[in-house]
């Protein structure tokens, strides 16, 4: 929701001087844009609650107007990677154990993957990525699972980036960094040990090191290991927020 108003000392441009009094007026937003939803993952209650804003001060007020009886029986939360949420939830729930899903892992490093493709389109051709770039035309067979892709799919991800150079080499860098981070959901729900989960860790950290000339990775690395237990947790518990 927004409302119309004018700014205080606001002069309206000349090329607006001859528009009407509605079209040269402002816009101020008056309901944020985000909700905060507060779901049960395990029964049947559905959405628990629902507050505006996504900052700190509105989940830690919805969960204090809980009954005492009714927090300490919560066990786990399932969140997204989100750090006001963590520490609003540490302090207000200090006994359950926080649960970060695979799918905002995955949905991270792509992220990092696409901002790593973009700077470098900027830096080999001097603007943004369109049909004909490879880099641009094979977007999504970079998001895509590597499981997923045919062999001929591959080889072509894989020439097409090889043959504009540096850049697409360093993209395809980005890639493997994704799918080594992919490597850990993979055990999930498949009782895994702790020295398994902390195999491809060490797995996905030492490719990002070696190739911390891309701060991309760099990035996507330390946002990793500030999760790593929210993420551990999830391997070892498969809770997921999805239901949400």
């Amino acid at each position: 929701m927004a409302e119309i108003v004018k700014a205080d000392g606001w002069q309206d441009p000349p090329w607006q001087a001859s528009l009407g009094a509605e079209s040269r007026r402002k816009y101020r937003q008056v309901v944020d844009r985000w909700y905060v939803g507060f779901t049960d993952l395990t029964g049947g209650q559905g959405l628990l609650g629902q507050v505006e804003g996504r900052v700190s001060t509105v989940v830690a007020a919805w969960l204090a107007v809980q009954p005492a009886t009714w927090r300490g029986a919560i066990t786990h939360v399932a969140i997204d990677v989100c750090a006001i949420f963590r520490s609003e939830i540490r302090a207000a729930l200090p006994h359950a154990r926080i649960v970060v899903d695979h799918f905002h892992v995955v949905q991270l490093a792509n992220a990092k993957l696409a901002e790593l493709r973009r700077r470098l389109t900027w830096k080999m051709r001097g603007r943004r990525g369109r049909k004909g770039d490879p880099e641009y035309d094979h977007r999504r067979l970079l998001c895509s699972a590597a499981e997923e892709l045919t062999d001929h799919q591959r080889t072509v991800l894989e020439r097409d980036l090889t043959r504009i150079g540096s850049c697409g080499r360093h993209i395809l860098v980005g890639w493997h960094a994704k799918e080594k981070l992919r490597d850990l959901p993979a055990l999930t729900r498949a009782h895994p040990t702790r020295s398994q989960i902390s195999h491809r860790l060490h797995a996905f950290y030492a490719w990002c090191a070696d190739h911390a000339y891309l701060p991309e990775l760099v990035t996507l690395a330390a946002t990793v290991e500030a999760w790593q237990v929210e993420i551990e947790a999830f391997l070892l518990t498969g809770i997921t927020n999805a239901k949400s």
